[in-house]
């Protein structure tokens, strides 16, 4: 991986480049070369949450095409599909403050909420710009676990539009934003079948945005 100081370059200069946050930004291909085959798409353009989205929490809603979250603590909302175990997500996420802390869920049950302050998902927990926009994460169920992989750059900003990519293959999670490799988590016992085939926007209490939702099986 690149030093803070370079990877911050490249993030700033990324950053610089991207397209304003009312276009929908284009798809991307990891670094693998893993494409599959198209299982769900949702671009929101709708006034209602729909009947494949289960929310466990008032917070959760839709305006002008675009999904919004606020004050969850950790509530997801869960998609009603049973994804495969090698499956890529992507969609397009943002926060609208400066505290950052735009989060989802990957292989988690669909069902399970938090029941305290110190929630443990059912799940893998991806936090972009945590911690008061101070941190990334991909972490098996305890975001603040130990086994927890982390990078503190680029910082969120606000209101501007990333892309995100997650590819989950066998025992490997690869997180990349706009087409950029952000982090990878190795599970040398993964989360796999029943009970761990859901996916789910999730949050804290800042306001996070999510748009254009693609879901294909490897």
């Amino acid at each position: 991986m690149p030093g803070a100081g370079e990877a911050a370059r490249g993030w700033a200069l990324v950053a610089a480049l991207l397209p304003c946050a009312c276009e929908e930004l284009p798809r991307t291909y990891n670094s693998r070369g893993q494409g599959g085959t198209e299982i769900f798409r949702d671009d929101f353009e709708r006034d209602a949450l729909g009947e494949r989205w289960h929310a466990t929490a008032e917070g959760a809603w839709i305006e002008h095409g675009v999904l919004k979250l606020r004050d969850l603590r950790n509530h997801p909302l869960w998609l009603d599909l049973a994804l495969p175990d090698d499956v890529r997500i992507e969609f397009d996420a943002w926060a609208a403050s400066e505290e950052g802390d735009v989060k989802v869920e990957l292989c988690g049950d669909g069902v399970s909420v938090a029941r305290s302050v110190n929630y443990v998902a059912s799940g893998y927990v991806v936090v972009f710009g945590g911690w008061n926009n101070s941190l990334h994460a991909i972490a098996r169920k305890n975001e603040h676990g130990r086994d927890r992989v982390t990078a503190s750059a680029p910082t969120v900003e606000a209101e501007q539009r990333y892309h995100f990519a997650l590819t989950r293959s066998g025992s490997e999670i690869i997180w990349e934003v706009d087409g950029r490799p952000l982090l990878e988590f190795e599970d040398p016992a993964p989360l796999r079948g029943p009970g761990h085939d859901r996916f789910a926007f999730s949050g804290w209490e800042a306001e996070s945005h999510f748009d254009n939702l693609v879901i294909e099986a490897l």
